[in-house]
């Protein structure tokens, strides 16, 4: 027998742990797997809320809404069918839904609120005054966006409508993260400066 040293295993690296598509984990979802579910989760909660506020305003109906679709993902993730688009414009396009439905409803409990009310009624000053700033303002925000290019206007509008964060810009875009964050920068820069906005 040798008297050697014994020879030390040599160490392996651990491949880099990729992360599962959403769309895998909807599928693992619908099977009733709630370690997918609390992923699917993480990755969606953030995007689902952005863009629900966006919509709504008002923080505690949006974390509301927001909540309704998240159990609304748990309950129907097997109605998700890859064929017809990715995970997260499916969860998005439920969130929109959900929140433009929210928007509805109050509009119409107050219209009937209206209705039922005495005829003199008359909406006061500040609510007409912020109904026209806002008009104005929309005006505004989709006159300067015709003024970015279709590259900037296109990451701009995924981001702050769409609900993605940069890194998922750049992967729906298939370009790097940098060249992202490089358009969003200057579309904003271009956008600040055609509303007038002072830092």
């Amino acid at each position: 027998m040798s008297s050697g040293p014994v020879p030390l295993p040599t160490a392996r690296t651990a491949p880099a742990e990729v992360p599962e598509r959403l769309e895998d984990l909807l599928v693992r979802v619908a099977r009733g797997d709630t370690a997918a579910y609390e992923a699917v989760y993480t990755r969606v909660s953030g995007p689902v809320y952005g863009l629900v506020r966006r919509v709504l305003r008002d923080p505690a109906q949006s974390e509301e809404v927001a909540q309704e679709v998240l159990v609304t993902v748990w309950r129907t993730a097997s109605r998700f069918d890859a064929n017809q688009g990715s995970g997260m414009s499916w969860i998005l396009t439920m969130a929109h839904r959900r929140a433009v439905d929210r928007v509805r409803s109050e509009q119409a409990a107050t219209d009937r609120t209206r209705r039922l009310a005495p005829q003199s009624y008359e909406p006061a000053y500040d609510d007409v005054s912020e109904a026209v700033e806002t008009r104005l303002e929309k005006e505004a925000v989709r006159r300067c966006l015709g003024s970015l290019t279709d590259l900037q206007r296109e990451s701009v509008g995924l981001a702050y409508y769409g609900g993605y964060t940069y890194r998922e810009v750049a992967e729906l875009l298939d370009v790097p993260l940098g060249t992202v964050k490089t358009r969003m920068r200057d579309g904003l820069i271009r956008l600040r400066d055609c509303l007038g906005v002072t830092a």
